[in-house]
C-alpha cells in the first residue's frame, strides 16, 4: 500500500481497496486538501467518465464523493466528505419575496420616471417597462434554478436586488449554488440556461416594444437639452431593421423606445454582461466546460478591453473592478476532465456566439 499520512490509515485502506482497478495509485495524504479527505495521486487505468461513473457509487457508502483532476502529468483523485443535499441550506424563503416585492416597487418608480415621473399620479405608466424587464430576468434566475434541480445541485432561489431612484430600478438578481456540481455537463447546462432563457424572453419583447416605438428626428437633442441614447449591439441592429426596415440610427433619425423595448434592450445587455467569458459569470462557466483551464485565457484580454472601453463609457470601469476582484474565481466541477458531448459543445459554442452578437461597447452616450 502506499504510503499515507496522519491517523486516517484505515480509511486509506478501504478507499485504496475500492479504487485500486481504477486508478493506480503513487502516494496518498490524508486530511487534504481538507479534514477527512483523502488525496491519491497516480494514474488513471481507465477513461475518466469511467472512472467517476464507477467511483461515485462506491464512494456514497463512506459519505465521500470523488474529484478527478490533471495535475500537470499526474492523475490526481480526491475523497471529499460529502455533505447531504437535504442539509444544505437554500436561503430564506420570505427573503427572496421581500426582496422581490422591493424590485416590484423599484422598476415601477424606473418605469414611471421614463414616462411622467409622477410616481403617485402616473403609477400605471410604469408598468410596462417593469412588467418587461421584470419577466426577462425572472426567467434568466429560473433558467439557473431549474437547471441546478435537474443536476441535483442545492440552489437558492433568485434574489433580487432593489435600486431605488436609478435609471433601470434594480441591479440585477443572483442565485446561490449550494453543493457541487458534478461535471462539465452539470456546469454547461446551469451556466447557459439562464442566459438563454433570458433572451428567448427579452428578443419577442423588444420587437413588440419596437413596433409600439415610432421613428423620429433627433433635431430635438440639444446642447440644452441632450439625450440619453442606448448603445446598438449587432442584434439590436438587426432588431431594428427587421421591425423598421432601416439601419438606425440613420439621417438625423432614430427610434423613440416605448418602455417595453427599452425593457427588451435591457433584457439584451443583462445577456451579454453575463456571458462574459470570464470568472463565475455565466459565460466563464460556459468557457470553462468548454475549454477547462484553458478558458483562464479570456481573463487578461477581457480586463484589458474592458478598461479600453472604460474610455468610451465610465462604466466599464465598475466592471473591470469586479473583474479584477472576482474574475480569477471560477466553478470547478468534481469531475472536470470529461468533455462536453457534441450536442452540448454546439450549445456552448452557440452561448459564446450569442455574447458577440449581444455585446454593446458603448450602452449609454449623451447625444446632442
Amino acid at each position: 500500500m502506499p504510503e499515507s499520512l496522519g491517523n486516517s490509515v484505515n480509511l486509506v485502506q478501504q478507499i485504496f481497496d475500492i479504487i485500486s482497478d481504477v486508478f493506480a495509485v503513487d502516494d496518498s495524504t490524508s486530511d487534504f486538501p481538507q479534514p477527512g479527505a483523502v488525496r491519491f495521486r497516480g494514474r488513471l487505468m481507465i477513461p475518466v467518465s469511467e472512472a467517476y461513473a464507477k467511483l461515485n457509487p462506491r464512494f456514497e457508502p463512506y459519505h465521500l464523493i470523488p474529484v478527478i483532476r490533471r495535475v500537470g502529468d499526474q492523475d490526481v483523485l480526491l475523497a471529499l466528505p460529502a455533505t447531504d443535499r437535504a442539509e444544505v441550506p437554500v436561503g430564506r424563503p420570505w427573503l427572496n419575496i421581500v426582496l422581490f416585492l422591493a424590485t416590484v416597487l423599484t422598476v415601477l418608480m424606473a418605469g414611471v420616471q421614463q414616462d411622467t415621473g409622477n410616481f403617485l399620479a402616473d403609477i400605471w405608466s410604469g408598468w410596462p417597462f417593469a412588467a418587461g424587464l421584470l419577466c426577462i430576468l425572472l426567467t434568466h434566475e429560473f433558467g439557473h434554478y431549474f437547471a441546478a434541480q435537474y443536476h441535483g445541485v442545492a440552489a437558492t432561489l433568485p434574489y433580487f436586488i432593489p435600486m431605488p431612484f436609478s435609471l433601470l430600478g434594480t441591479f440585477g438578481a443572483v442565485i446561490s449554488i449550494k453543493s457541487p456540481i458534478r461535471d462539465r455537463k452539470a456546469l454547461l447546462d446551469i451556466g447557459a440556461a439562464g442566459p438563454l432563457a433570458g433572451l428567448i424572453v427579452a428578443v419577442p419583447i423588444l420587437l413588440v416594444g419596437l413596433a409600439l416605438s415610432p421613428v423620429d428626428s433627433l433635431a430635438h437633442c440639444t446642447a440644452e437639452n441632450p439625450c440619453l441614447m442606448e448603445g446598438n449591439s449587432l442584434l439590436y441592429l438587426g432588431a431594428k431593421l427587421l421591425v423598421k426596415g432601416q439601419v438606425l440610427p440613420s439621417n438625423g433619425v432614430d427610434v423613440m423606445l416605448h418602455p417595453l423595448a427599452f425593457a427588451g434592450w435591457v433584457g439584451i445587455l443583462v445577456t451579454s454582461l453575463n456571458l462574459l467569458p470570464v470568472g463565475t459569470l455565466d459565460g466563464g462557466h460556459v468557457a470553462f466546460a468548454l475549454l477547462g483551464n484553458k478558458a483562464r485565457r479570456f481573463y487578461l484580454p477581457a480586463l484589458a478591453t474592458l478598461i479600453g472601453l472604460g474610455f468610451l463609457w465610465d462604466g466599464w470601469w465598475l466592471w473591470s473592478v469586479l473583474l479584477l476582484l472576482f474574475g480569477r474565481m471560477r466553478a470547478q466541477p468534481l469531475d472536470d476532465a470529461t468533455p462536453l458531448d457534441g450536442k452540448r459543445k454546439l450549445v456552448a459554442v452557440a452561448s459564446l456566439l450569442i455574447f458577440v452578437l449581444t455585446f454593446t461597447p458603448l450602452p449609454m452616450e449623451i447625444f446632442w
